[in-house]
C-alpha cells in the first residue's frame, strides 16, 4: 500500500458520526442566511422587513385586519405593527412552549402550512418571523390578544425574557407589534435602510390589496417624513399610477375580478399612445417579474377575445385577417395580481408561476369578464381594434428590419459596419460590452481595452427616443439595431435572456448634460425593449473621473468635486498642483481612459437596477414621452440638486 493510500485510509477511519455537524435551531440561518433572505446585502436587509410586514398582510387577506404600520426608528431600527387578531399565545402541546415563542424560534412554525391557520400566505417559505430573529441583534414582540398585552424579547434568535403579560387592554384592541435591529454581523455591507424602497414596496403593497391602509414613516430626520397608502380601488389605482405621465386611450381602467378553485384572480388594465406594453403580475403579492401561468392565462385570453369581437363586428379585413398577441398588446398598460392557495414558483430567480390551475382560471376570469365589456361598451372596444390594427401594418413595416437584426451565427454582425469591436472570449460570464459615445473615444476605448473580456460599440449622438416611436422606426434606426445585434438576445416579445453575449453591458458617456440624456435614452431602450437584462443585474454606468490633479510626481484622477477640494486641502503649497477638467472621454488618451474607466482593478461602476418597475415606468414615461408639463415639473423640483453643471 502507498502513503497516499495508506493516509487516505486513515481519512476514511476518521470520518464518523463526530464529524457530522448539526445545526440546532435558527443557527442554520446565521450560518447561511443567503439560503432564506437571497443574501446579505442591502436586498437582504430589506427582506427582514418584508418578511414581517407579510404576516400582517396574511392577517389582513384573512379579513382580521386592515392597517400596517411601518416605522424606522432613530437608531435605524424597525417597528412592524398590525391590528390582526394578535400572534396566538397559548402553549403548544407539540413544543410545551407559548406559540408566540414557537414562531419566533422554530422554522416553518406558523399558520402557513395546512393547520387551517391561512388559506393564502404572501411569504414564500413562511419563515419569516424565526428568520428575522436568528439575524436581529434584538428582537421583541408585543401581542395584544383577549383583553390581555403580552411581551416577549430575543437576542439572536434566543429567548431573552420569557413571554408575560404586562397589562390589560380592551376586548377590541388587538394586534401584533414587532420590533427588531438587524445584526451587523450578518450584514456587513449596510444595515441603514433605504426610505425610497421601503416606500416604493409599502405603496406596491396598498395597491395590491385593496382597501389595506399600509403607512410608512421615517423617525430619522429631525422632521420625520411619513406616507400614507389606501386604495379602495387597488390595482385600478395601480394602473393609473403607472399612467400617470400618459395619454390614455379611455376615461377608467379596466377591471375584473373573480374566484374559481379557491384562486383569485384580479385584473386591471388601460391602453395609452405608448408603442410598447408594461405588464406587471404578481401572486399573493410577490412579484412574478419572469412572468409564468397567469400571465400566459392572460395574454392568451386577450388575444382571442379581442380577435372574436374584431370578426363578428367586421373590424378587420381579410377572412384571414387576424391581430397577434404582440399587436394587441401594443400600448398595453396591465397589472395582473392572483391570491394562490399553494403557489409553485419556479424560473432563474425563483419568481415565475408554474400551477397550471392558475393558466386556465386566469384565462377563463378574464375572457368572461372582458368578453362581456366589450359588448357593453362598443365605443371603447373599437378603440382597442384599432389600435392593434395600427399595430399590426407597423409590425408588417417592422418585419424586415427585425430579420436584418438576426446573426447566422455566433457574432457574424455583417450589418455592423466595422463598429464592432468584439472581445476575442465567447464566455459571456466574463465578457462586457461597452457602448461608448462618440468615435474619439471609441478609439480610445479599442486602443485602451482589454481585448480578451472587452468589447467596444461606438455610438454617434443621442439614439432614437424609443419611448415615442412605433418598432418600425425604432428597427430603422441603425444605432438600435447595433446595440440589438450584438447582445444576441432579441428583443422585445423575441428577447432571450440564455443567449446573452455579454454579461456586462456598461454604458461610457461624456461627465455633461448631453452625455446624462444619452445615458438616459440608452436606459429607456433597454426598460423597454430589454428589461430582463436589468433584472438580471448586466446593465451598468460607468463613471470616468473629472478631473485630473498633478503636483510634482503626485497624478490623483478625482470624481467630484468635493474630492477634489479636500485634496486640495490637505496638499502642501508647492509646487502649485495643475489641474486638468475632463470635458468628455475623448480627451483621455487609450491608458488613461483604461486606468481610471475601464481596468477592474480602479474603475467605479453603477449598477442600474429594476426593483421598482412602477417607479422606473414612472419616471421614463415622464421624462421621455409626450406630456410636458410633469417633465417641467421635475426639473424644477430636481434642478437644486444639480451642482457645477456644464451646459
Amino acid at each position: 500500500m502507498t502513503d497516499e493510500e495508506k493516509r487516505r485510509e486513515k481519512e476514511a477511519e476518521k470520518y464518523n458520526a463526530s464529524q457530522i455537524q448539526v445545526l440546532e435551531g435558527l443557527e442554520a440561518v446565521r450560518k447561511r442566511p443567503g439560503m432564506y433572505i437571497g443574501s446579505t446585502s442591502v436586498q437582504g436587509l430589506h427582506h427582514l422587513v418584508w418578511e414581517i410586514v407579510d404576516n400582517g398582510i396574511d392577517e389582513a387577506l384573512a379579513g382580521f385586519a386592515d392597517t400596517i404600520h411601518v416605522i424606522v426608528e432613530k437608531d435605524n431600527s424597525i417597528t412592524v405593527t398590525d391590528n390582526g387578531r394578535g400572534v396566538p399565545v397559548d402553549v403548544m402541546t407539540k413544543t410545551g412552549k407559548p406559540a408566540l415563542e414557537t414562531i419566533f424560534t422554530i422554522l416553518h412554525a406558523g399558520g402557513k402550512f395546512g393547520g387551517g391557520g391561512y388559506k393564502v400566505s404572501g411569504g414564500l417559505h413562511g419563515v419569516g418571523a424565526s428568520v428575522v430573529n436568528a439575524l436581529s441583534t434584538e428582537l421583541d414582540v408585543t401581542v395584544k390578544r383577549g383583553g390581555k398585552v403580552y411581551y416577549i424579547d430575543f437576542a439572536r434568535g434566543h429567548v431573552k425574557t420569557p413571554m408575560k403579560q404586562i397589562g390589560t387592554t380592551s376586548e377590541e384592541e388587538h394586534g401584533t407589534k414587532v420590533h427588531f435591529v438587524p445584526d451587523p454581523d450578518i450584514f456587513t455591507e449596510t444595515t441603514t435602510y433605504d426610505m425610497d424602497t421601503l416606500t416604493n414596496r409599502v405603496r406596491e403593497l396598498a395597491f395590491l390589496n385593496k382597501g389595506l391602509r399600509i403607512t410608512v414613516r421615517d423617525n430619522r430626520p429631525e422632521k420625520p417624513v411619513e406616507h400614507d397608502f389606501h386604495y379602495e380601488g387597488g390595482i385600478r389605482h395601480y394602473v393609473d399610477y403607472l399612467d400617470e405621465n400618459k395619454d390614455t386611450l379611455f376615461e377608467e381602467p379596466i377591471y375584473v375580478e373573480g374566484k374559481e378553485n379557491d384562486i383569485n384572480v384580479e385584473v386591471a388594465l388601460q391602453y395609452t399612445d405608448d408603442y410598447h406594453s408594461n405588464l406587471l403580475t404578481f401572486t399573493n403579492n410577490i412579484h412574478t417579474i419572469e412572468g409564468g401561468t397567469h400571465e400566459e392565462g392572460f395574454k392568451r385570453a386577450l388575444t382571442r377575445v379581442i380577435n372574436d369581437y374584431a370578426r363578428k363586428n367586421n373590424l378587420l379585413k381579410g377572412k384571414d385577417a387576424k391581430l397577434t398577441g404582440y399587436d394587441v398588446r401594443e400600448g398595453l398598460t396591465a397589472v395582473i395580481s392572483i391570491k394562490h392557495p399553494d403557489p409553485q414558483f419556479e424560473g432563474q430567480t425563483k419568481t415565475k408561476l408554474g400551477n397550471s390551475d392558475a393558466r386556465a382560471v386566469t384565462d377563463h376570469i378574464f375572457s368572461e369578464h372582458f368578453n362581456r365589456f366589450l359588448l357593453e361598451h362598443p365605443s371603447v372596444a373599437r378603440k382597442i381594434v384599432e389600435k392593434g390594427s395600427i399595430a399590426s401594418k407597423a409590425r408588417v413595416a417592422a418585419k424586415r428590419a427585425r430579420e436584418v437584426t438576426r446573426k447566422k451565427s455566433g457574432l457574424e454582425i455583417s450589418n455592423l459596419p466595422g463598429k464592432l469591436a468584439n472581445n476575442t472570449s465567447n464566455d459571456p460570464s466574463i465578457s462586457e460590452l461597452f457602448i461608448v459615445e462618440g468615435d474619439s473615444a471609441g478609439g480610445s476605448a479599442k486602443q485602451g481595452r482589454s481585448r480578451l473580456t472587452q468589447a467596444i460599440l461606438p455610438i454617434r449622438g443621442k439614439i432614437l427616443n424609443v419611448e415615442k416611436a412605433s418598432m418600425d422606426r425604432i428597427l430603422a434606426n441603425e444605432e438600435i439595431r447595433s446595440l440589438f445585434t450584438a447582445m444576441g438576445t432579441g428583443f422585445g416579445e423575441d428577447f432571450d435572456i440564455s443567449k446573452v453575449h455579454y454579461h456586462k453591458l456598461i454604458i461610457m458617456t461624456d461627465a455633461d448634460v448631453d452625455g446624462a440624456h444619452i445615458q438616459t435614452l440608452l436606459l429607456t431602450l433597454i426598460y423597454n425593449y430589454m428589461r430582463p437584462l436589468l433584472d438580471a443585474g448586466y446593465v451598468y454606468i460607468a463613471q470616468p473621473p473629472l478631473y485630473r490633479l498633478r503636483q510634482g510626481k503626485l497624478q490623483r484622477y478625482i470624481d467630484t468635486d468635493q474630492e477634489l477640494h479636500k485634496l486640495l486641502s490637505e496638499l502642501p503649497g508647492s509646487p502649485k498642483p495643475q489641474i486638468q477638467r475632463y470635458k468628455g472621454l475623448g480627451e483621455m488618451d487609450p491608458e488613461q481612459l483604461w486606468e481610471t474607466t475601464m481596468n477592474p482593478e480602479n474603475r467605479h461602476l453603477l449598477r442600474v437596477d429594476s426593483d421598482n418597475a412602477a417607479g422606473a415606468a414612472q419616471v421614463f414615461a415622464m421624462l421621455m414621452g409626450n406630456q410636458v408639463e410633469p417633465r417641467r415639473k421635475f426639473i424644477e423640483e430636481n434642478a437644486k440638486f444639480v451642482e457645477n453643471l456644464d451646459v
